[in-house]
């Protein structure tokens, strides 16, 4: 999931192929439909990002009163307006009328507090919660920025590894070594240093104990001589979300379970690892779909197609995650060098979920 900021940008502008009254505003690889005339290439505006949730005063002054999505109809989510693809909202609200939007984009400001946006949570089920116990030697997850939003993260010709986006369920597993303890919890919960107590009906565990991952953990950790590993996997199948990649979560024995991370404490020192060289045949894990020099453009094409986590083709592909060939920090972002690009496909079905 990546963060919620709701930022001043410089715009350029592209003619709508299929509207005389729309144009498309581009902010990174970004693009809105907006009325035509309502900006210039070059003007500074107000950039709401998806899965923003906005209050019901700037929706009506916007003219959005019953077109965003969610029951409350509240929610910034991507749509097609006149066949093409729009993605956020564009605008300039009257509760910004005295700010420099373009000194405002140049110093990043982010103005979801006093625009009174928040971040859409989504709901948890049932089977994917349970009580909870502090864990604060849970090693964490991070937040992944859209490469659309930050097309920067990564330089031009970079060596770079795409994996498949599971459309799933992020389940954290963290090994202890020396108390021989493990911790297992949801990335929301996981975000707050909570662990799931363990409980046979929770998808989760049901999960990590189906595949041996707290033993497959431990052997690693003996490998690496660390105090702590995490293997972060996604949980999938049909109960879990609405693509199912022909798993049944519903059954242990059809569940689906694919490592996409792995961190290990080394010498005190939280380090990003490799999944594929350390836990190849150990492990089931999400599939490496490209590796080569970064492309936004390739990277967008490879994002889209079908999936191949069943080896099926069954269904659309959600997108692909990209990691650079060597782990590094980014200064863009203030984390590791790690991205997402969605597929518009998946953006835009009909019927989806977005569970936790």
């Amino acid at each position: 999931m990546s963060t919620l900021r709701v930022t001043a940008e410089i715009l350029t502008i592209h003619d709508h192929p299929d509207a005389d009254a729309l144009e498309l505003a581009q902010v990174g690889l970004y693009r809105a439909v907006v009325a035509k005339g309502a900006y210039r290439t070059g003007d500074a505006a107000v950039y709401i990002p998806e899965q923003a949730v906005l209050p019901d005063e700037l929706i009506e002054e916007l003219g959005l009163t019953g077109r965003l999505a969610g029951a409350r109809a509240n929610r910034v989510k991507a749509v097609r307006l006149r066949g093409q693809l729009s993605q956020g909202i564009v605008c300039r609200p009257k509760a910004l009328a005295d700010v420099d939007l373009r000194q405002a984009a140049l110093d990043g400001t982010d103005f979801a507090e006093r625009l009174g946006i928040t971040k859409w949570v989504p709901p948890v089920p049932p089977t994917m919660s349970g009580d909870v116990e502090p864990a604060a030697d849970l090693l964490p997850w991070v937040d992944i920025e859209n490469i659309q939003r930050f097309p920067d993260i990564f330089a031009p010709g970079e060596a770079v590894v795409l994996t498949e986006k599971v459309h799933g369920s992020a389940c954290l597993l963290t090994y202890v070594a020396g108390e021989d303890r493990v911790y297992v919890s949801s990335k929301g919960f996981g975000a707050k240093s909570l662990a799931l107590k363990e409980d046979p009906r929770n998808l989760y565990w049901r999960a990590v104990r189906r595949y041996g991952v707290p033993e497959a953990a431990a052997r690693l950790a003996r490998r690496l001589g660390a105090r702590r590993v995490g293997v972060f996997g996604e949980v999938y199948g049909s109960g879990v979300q609405d693509l199912s990649y022909g798993a049944d979560a519903r059954r242990d024995d059809g569940l689906g379970y694919a490592v996409f991370d792995v961190s290990a404490e080394i010498d005190g020192e939280v380090r990003w690892l490799d999944a594929a060289s350390l836990l190849s045949g150990e492990l089931p894990l999400v599939p490496r779909l490209w590796e080569g020099p970064y492309d936004a453009d390739r990277v967008l094409a490879v994002a889209s197609g079908r999936e191949t986590v069943s080896g099926r083709e069954l269904h659309l592909r959600e997108g692909v995650v990209i990691r650079p060939a060597t782990e590094r920090h980014s200064p863009l972002t203030g984390t590791r060098a790690i991205a997402k690009a969605v597929s518009p496909a998946y953006l835009t079905r009909k019927g989806g979920t977005e569970y936790e």
